[in-house]
């Protein structure tokens, strides 16, 4: 006997009455349908031992509630060393690392790298209930429909066998037949072992994002139909024509001799309707429906649907909703009714923590869609796995966008082509998607899976897109997303164009070249013949916002957090979480400002796809998004703001640089990505350079233009004498364009021409704490401490990875990939900073400051000790970092920096003027140390 589990409703009886009500059935179901949701019979089959025992002939011991989850409702075993997942992370060589000691002790069940299932079971579990056939159903077919299981199921009815499914995307559809009336026991097994090997880190089954659960969501109905159905619709827009191919087939005996098609067009337009012989042999039928010059198109801007009916003389029928729209390409660009289509994509990797499981409520689709329609997106990829219905309701609705991929990644356990199960599998699964899904509008792209692994991949996907490009022309089709690029690829989705890349590290264009906005991908785009989109651009980190923890109602424990929280106490540093959120957030932020604006000034590209607008919480915590988890702000960047540079229509400009002296001319080239409705006539870009007091000291109007729907559109060039501007100051060019709510802008900083950087009186600067700076500090003199970075003792057997960029994905996953810091923390108002003008963040003139630095390790100074200029430290690690501090030392006053700003400052305005304003404040009233630190600790900071 197992345990309730706290079950409501537990012992009921679980006998539904068919008759009680008939239900509104989904688009695209058909028949009469009646829910089966409540209370089920239930029972683990932890042996396996269920069918060989014949469990569906005996009556089931314990209950369940569905639709729903087992985890959801505690049901499963308590995690241990012995759970898969766990012990697959322990065996993991790099796990051995010095920085993941604490997580290695006997005992510890909290493992850092994902949210962690308060109960987990893999393996068979058994459902069952009593049903009564009504007398309004005899001598029709039945059909058992599970929207969501995870994963196979088995269905037996009365003791008889039905069928088997093992479908990850779609419903699972079970052929019951006719049914007499009365009553009827139903059983069904789930087993969400790897029933088929798509690949162990695949979204659609992972521990990683919605778990490896164990159940049945979404509509749980019996559907009557007559002996005679309609089994298929198929409807194939063909947008010039503004007609329609609508094919399908009849299922079932006695096959009516035509097909009824009626269809209700979304503008209120009359309804064109027409006959479609049915093949006898077959079941086939296929017509063309014209809907009239006025039917209207559907898009991101006017999302109209219409939607056709198809009946048999018995009055049986099936519904479907489509969009008027055709996807195509020209050249490298996307066209989607003839108009020009750039790709703004994110992703969904299938983690939903609340419930543990994709939504299958239209209304929660739509509020994921729209909140990242509001910054600036029209695509979602799904990333080894495909959302239910009600996501395709929802973005039809909204004028959105998917790119769907068939629930595998076959990198790891399993790859492609080389005989195993998973061939065959992908081809049934795809028929499967296409079938269920095919007529949404919103289902524009598809690929296979995600980055396939194996040496005879490319030979199998080639002949995967050859087959489905002459299947289905309602969408395009490339082998997978990531790679291989292949001559049968309607469009290409790679890594390369992005500005960091896996592996990269130090050695990407963020940290190794000076800050500019004039890179793009041409020459990449160029030697190419279809569409370009870029995979999986940013995975930008932020630091972990514990503020979201008490959103972890569910199943699904942030036990993640709790370590990387109780690190951060243990270093005394607990306290400054939400400024370390904040700082990382505006870099994380201005990292991906250049990621995207890079593919948007790209001429001729096709589009990109963010990993990701929100947080992936598996493969190490991936905090990589602007919102967390479950879609939500985390309060460093609006919607409003990040749709400044990522939206259908976005001003550029063409910067060499972004650091200027007073000697200087700013230049930039202005452009724009216009991917709206339709073209703009008559624009005029306006600009302006704005102070950070928000004072306007130059702006211009250039001559108005046509703007094609494109990008790499020149609207005209900018210069400003920088001679009579206050400096140092930052500035702000900001460009519009004329009449519309488009507008963009970029920081640049000017600085004087000339800077004293001599050294005051009374001041001593030395690089290493030698017997003249020692006898100094003895004296009560003042002494600035100015380490060269290459002497920087590294902090044990972790070093601290210094760049400019955030963190890519996470230091766990990528081996610790350089940078493994998140930006730095300062206070603007110091006055030590007083003549250096910085936000509380890296913004990008620290980029000369930290590529010419090494990060102190503070842990050894006093609890109390601030670095004036902080580094923000992995979360995995969590230990206090500095570019700058001060202390007193015996009865002097003491300031070290770890930025090179020795004899190499004069090539940098940046360092010159940072520099400049150490100096003031060391020989200023200002510089008085709080915190006493001794001469052997300052030593220690330091290599011999």
């Amino acid at each position: 006997m197992l345990p309730q589990s706290g079950v409501p409703g537990a012992r009921r009886s679980a006998t539904l009455h068919l008759v009680v009500a008939l239900l509104m059935l989904p688009v695209g179901s058909r028949g009469d349908g009646v829910s089966l949701a409540g209370t089920w019979r239930f029972q683990l089959d932890r042996a396996d031992v269920g069918i060989g025992q014949k469990w569906q002939e005996r009556s089931l011991s314990d209950t369940v509630i569905l639709p729903g989850s087992l985890p959801a409702q505690g049901i499963g075993d308590p995690v241990t060393m012995g759970t898969k997942w766990i012990g697959k992370i322990v065996d993991q060589s790099w796990f051995t690392a010095p920085e993941y000691a604490p997580y290695r002790r006997p005992g510890n069940l909290k493992v850092p790298f994902w949210l962690q299932p308060e109960k987990y079971y893999a393996g068979a579990a058994w459902y069952q209930r009593d049903i009564e056939v009504p007398a309004a159903w005899r001598d029709r077919r039945v059909v058992l429909r599970l929207e969501r299981p995870h994963w196979e199921t088995r269905v037996w009815v009365d003791g008889r066998f039905v069928g088997t499914n093992n479908a990850l995307a779609t419903p699972h559809e079970h052929d019951v037949g006719p049914l007499a009336p009365g009553p009827h026991r139903l059983t069904v097994r789930v087993d969400n072992r790897m029933i088929i090997d798509v690949g162990e880190n695949s979204h659609s089954v992972s521990d990683h994002t919605q778990g490896n659960w164990n159940g049945i969501v979404g509509r749980i109905e019996l559907v009557a139909t007559a002996p005679a159905w309609i089994d298929e619709l198929r409807i194939d827009p063909r947008v010039a024509a503004r007609s329609v191919r609508v094919s399908g087939r009849v299922g079932g005996t006695n096959l009516p001799s035509a097909v009824r098609l009626e269809v209700e067009l979304g503008a209120g337009q009359a309804s064109p309707s027409a006959s479609a012989a049915v093949d006898p042999a077959t079941g086939r039928f296929e017509t063309t429906l014209v809907l009239g010059a006025a039917a209207a198109w559907w898009d991101e801007f006017t999302p109209v649907l219409h939607r056709l009916t198809a009946s048999l003389p018995s009055g049986e029928g099936r519904s479907a909703t489509f969009g008027l729209r055709e996807i195509g390409t020209q050249g490298t660009q996307f066209l989607l009714n003839g108009r020009k289509l750039f790709v703004r994509g994110t992703l969904d990797c299938g983690g939903y923590p609340r419930t543990g499981h994709p939504p299958t409520e239209v209304a929660e689709w739509k509020r994921i869609i729209g909140i990242v329609k509001a910054h600036g997106l029209n695509l979602i990829r799904f990333h080894s796995w495909c959302p239910p219905e009600a996501a395709f309701v929802a973005a039809d609705e909204l004028g959105f966008y998917f790119q769907v991929e068939a629930s595998t990644w076959p990198n790891s356990s399993t790859t492609l082509g080389d005989g195993k199960p998973i061939d065959a599998w992908l081809y049934a699964e795809t028929d499967r998607l296409l079938r269920a899904y095919g007529n949404h509008p919103s289902f524009v792209l598809m690929a296979a899976g995600n980055e396939p692994g194996g040496r005879k991949h490319g030979a199998y996907l080639s002949k995967w897109v050859a087959h489905y490009r002459a299947e289905d022309s309602r969408r395009l089709f490339t082998s997978a997303a990531g790679w291989p690029e292949l001559p049968e690829n309607q469009w290409h989705i790679t890594p390369k164009p992005r500005i960091q890349a896996w592996g990269a590290g130090l050695k990407s264009r963020i940290n190794a070249q000076p800050p500019e906005t004039r890179t793009d991908y041409r020459e990449f785009i160029g030697a190419r013949a279809v569409p370009v989109v870029s995979h999986e651009i940013g995975q930008w980190c932020v630091y972990p916002n514990f503020a979201e923890m008490p959103k972890y109602t569910g199943y699904l424990k942030p036990r993640n957090f709790e370590i990387f929280r109780d690190t951060l106490r243990a270093h005394g540093l607990e306290e400054q979480a939400a400024a370390f959120l904040q700082a990382s957030g505006k870099l994380q932020t201005l990292c991906y400002k250049e990621d995207i604006e890079s593919a948007l000034r790209t001429p001729g590209m096709g589009g990109f796809e963010l990993l990701d607008l929100h947080d992936f919480p598996g493969q190490g915590t991936a905090l990589v998004g602007v919102l967390d988890a479950f879609w939500e702000e985390k309060g460093y960047v609006t919607p409003a703001e990040f749709s400044r540079f990522c939206g259908p229509t976005v001003p550029l400009a063409r910067l060499d640089r972004r650091v200027f002296s007073t000697a200087e001319t700013l230049e930039a080239t202005l452009e724009v990505a216009h991917f709206g409705p339709e073209p703009l006539a008559a624009t005029a870009a306006i600009w302006k350079l704005v102070s950070a007091a928000g004072a306007i000291v130059a702006h211009g109007r250039l001559p108005a233009r046509s703007i094609p729907v494109d990008n790499g559109v020149v609207l005209g060039g900018v210069r400003i004498s920088l001679a009579e501007l206050p400096a140092p100051a930052r500035y702000r060019l900001v460009v519009g364009l004329e009449g519309m709510a488009a507008e963009n802008d970029w920081d640049v900083w000017v600085y004087p021409e000339a800077r004293d950087t001599d050294v005051p009186s009374g001041v001593l600067v030395v690089n290493e704490l030698n017997p003249r700076a020692r006898a100094a500090l003895a004296a009560g003199g003042r002494v600035l401490l100015l380490i060269p970075p290459e002497r920087v003792r590294p902090a044990g057997k972790d070093p601290v990875l210094l760049g400019f960029s955030s963190i890519f994905w996470n230091t766990a996953w990528t081996r610790r990939q350089a940078p493994t810091t998140l930006g730095i923390l300062c206070d603007p108002r110091h006055p030590a900073l007083a003549d250096f003008p910085t936000d509380a963040w890296s913004n990008w003139q620290w980029w000369y400051l930290v590529s010419r630095a090494g990060a102190m390790m503070l842990d050894g100074l006093p609890a109390t000790t601030r670095p004036i200029v902080q580094v923000i430290d992995d979360w995995v690690t969590a230990r206090k970092l500095g570019l700058i501090f001060e202390a007193k030392v015996g009865q002097g006053r003491l300031l070290v920096c770890s930025i090179d700003l020795g004899n190499g400052v004069a090539d940098s305005l940046v360092a010159r003027q940072l520099r400049h304003s150490l100096l003031r404040y060391l020989a200023g009233e200002h510089f008085a140390p709080a915190v006493e630190v001794g001469e052997d600790v300052v030593a220690r900071l330091m290599t011999p």
